[in-house]
């Protein structure tokens, strides 16, 4: 090896050297920092919905489960909380002949003809009146009472404004209008009603304005012409004649209900 050689072989040998003495001094730089988006960050959360859902789960489970529609309605025919027939079922009050529970089927200023079905117990419409005229007051029937003609006591209950049909109210008997429909006995009774303030006062029918009694006979006289049907109305009898007339009905309701029994 030549005398050149030398010198350079020596001098790369020293700047390995150095090299290598001077690399722990050497700044690093630090790596870059990646979130960690491993699942475990979000298992609290998951957590959290778990608990949740768990929670709804158990008010699911806690909240009682409709019935069919089949069974809500055999459970409900087993319960008997309410009047099942307005003739039967419903008492005419304590206070009768004299005051007594109405039923009513016709709204004052009607023209549609409701009246009871003796099978259901409901208020049906039988007909709409043929002639042109309106009931002047709420007309409907007397409960556990019976007359001849196979049907409850009409009455017809003077008040102020119109009541809808199937309701029933407190009336007071003030009179009595005989009257003949077809041949057969269709007597009314005429009432107040008992919680009217501006009629609970009247006691009897000759307390009323003429006018109010003669608007009373025309409608029942009339109502019936366009089906050629024959009503005739008697003149009209005091308050003692309507309280034997629904004492005499109840009696003879009373009557039937024994010998149904005896059937």
């Amino acid at each position: 090896m030549c005398l050149v050689e030398m010198i350079v072989l020596g001098h790369l040998i020293s700047r390995l050297a150095s090299i290598n003495n001077d690399s722990p001094s050497v700044v690093m730089t630090p790596p870059i920092e990646i979130p960690n988006k491993s699942p475990d960050v979000q298992k609290p959360e998951v957590q959290k919905l778990d608990v949740q859902k768990s929670e709804v789960q158990k008010l699911d489970v806690q909240k009682p489960m409709p019935l069919p529609l089949n069974e809500r309605i055999l459970s409900s025919l087993t319960r008997k909380t309410v009047a099942a027939h307005p003739w039967h079922d419903l008492e005419i009050g304590p206070g009768a002949p004299i005051f007594f529970n109405c039923v009513v089927e016709i709204g004052k200023g009607s023209k549609v003809k409701y009246e009871l079905d003796k099978n259901t117990g409901l208020i049906k419409v039988d007909r709409v009146l043929y002639s042109s005229v309106v009931y002047p007051h709420n007309y409907g029937f007397i409960p556990r009472t019976l007359c001849e003609d196979n049907d409850p006591m009409d009455v017809l209950v003077i008040m102020q404004e119109p009541v809808l049909p199937g309701c029933f109210l407190r009336a007071k008997a003030i009179g009595l209008m005989p009257m003949i429909d077809q041949g057969e006995k269709d007597d009314k009774i005429i009432a107040v009603c008992a919680d009217d303030p501006e009629y609970r006062h009247y006691t009897d029918i000759k307390e009323l304005p003429p006018h109010r009694l003669a608007e009373i006979r025309r409608f029942f006289e009339d109502y019936k012409k366009n089906e050629n049907k024959d009503v005739a109305v008697d003149e009209f009898l005091p308050a003692t004649s309507a309280y034997d007339a629904i004492q005499g009905s109840m009696n003879l309701y009373a009557d039937y209900i024994i010998e149904s029994l005896r059937r």
